[in-house]
């Protein structure tokens, strides 16, 4: 008799519930995203959305309506009633016995939690710690998927060494972004630093919005890679993420960054979106 054991229970494996069969459990055979509300509004599902639709054609992931899971966030938020929430969904593959190439025909998962947002306002007025780690992810960092165990272990490093997030740093000793944000850094003149986009790093909806607004508070944008030596000679950094937009850096590794308080240009950047968010 095939069977399986969930803790301390055996059951039949015909009658096992097809949650503990989810191809994302076995393999991250799945992509995600995370949309935040502010004041009782979702922020740009659209955007997200779209990024989510990419996600799934990168991994070949067919039979996804995208109009119905717009519905079921639409529908978990209002159930919710958290006015500052996060709402995590994520698209697996479907639920089959364990096997690499599995079937052609699954039927996809759809999984969704909306949970409260913590107030982030004193990391934006004192700045937070950040430190490096070596990137061990994969190739496609591009692709939003629940591969995430090199981003998990990084953010364990990090708060083990006090730190709020920790800023990858790849085999040729280049940062190319934050375990769970993108990374800025600003030089004299008004120069905005990022990494360009490609398959080292995610495209960020909020790293989009931030560089739209630069030329708003007075800064040019250059799209290069950086080395840690670097970040840790500018003048401001900051991290950028749906669940909290902008967040100045003030420390990396140990080091102070400027005058070891948020920056004036970060400051600017925190209220432009503030506004941004108010106008949309």
């Amino acid at each position: 008799m095939q069977i399986a054991m969930i803790q301390d229970k055996i059951v039949p494996l015909s009658e096992l519930d097809p949650v503990y069969l989810d191809r994302g459990t076995y393999f991250g055979d799945g992509v995600y995203e995370v949309v935040r509300s502010y004041d009782g509004r979702i922020f740009a599902l659209q955007e997200h959305l779209t990024r989510l639709v990419r996600s799934l054609n990168e991994i070949s992931i067919t039979g996804v309506d995208i109009d119905q899971i717009r519905r079921r966030v639409e529908q978990a938020y209002r159930t919710a009633g958290i006015a500052n929430a996060k709402i995590y969904f994520h698209v697996t593959r479907g639920s089959h016995l364990r096997s690499h190439a599995g079937d052609r025909d699954l039927k996809p998962n759809f999984f969704l939690t909306v949970t409260e947002l913590p107030d982030s306002s004193e990391q934006k007025e004192t700045g937070i710690s950040v430190c490096t780690y070596p990137d061990w992810r994969w190739k496609r960092c591009d692709i939003k998927t629940l591969n995430l165990l090199p981003n998990v272990l990084a953010r364990m490093e990090a708060e083990h060494r006090g730190c709020a997030e920790a800023i990858l740093v790849n085999e040729d000793g280049f940062i190319t972004e934050a375990a769970g944000s993108a990374f800025f850094a600003i030089f004299a003149g008004g120069r905005l630093v990022t990494r360009p986009l490609g398959s080292e790093i995610l495209a960020s909806i909020t790293r989009r919005f931030v560089m739209g607004l630069t030329s708003q508070v007075g800064l040019d944008v250059l799209e290069q890679a950086i080395t840690p030596a670097e970040a840790q000679k500018a003048d401001e950094l900051f991290i950028a993420v749906t669940t909290l937009d902008i967040v100045p850096v003030v420390r990396f590794d140990g080091a102070g960054i400027g005058t070891g308080r948020p920056g004036r240009y970060t400051k600017l950047l925190i209220d432009a979106f503030k506004e941004f968010v108010a106008q949309s």
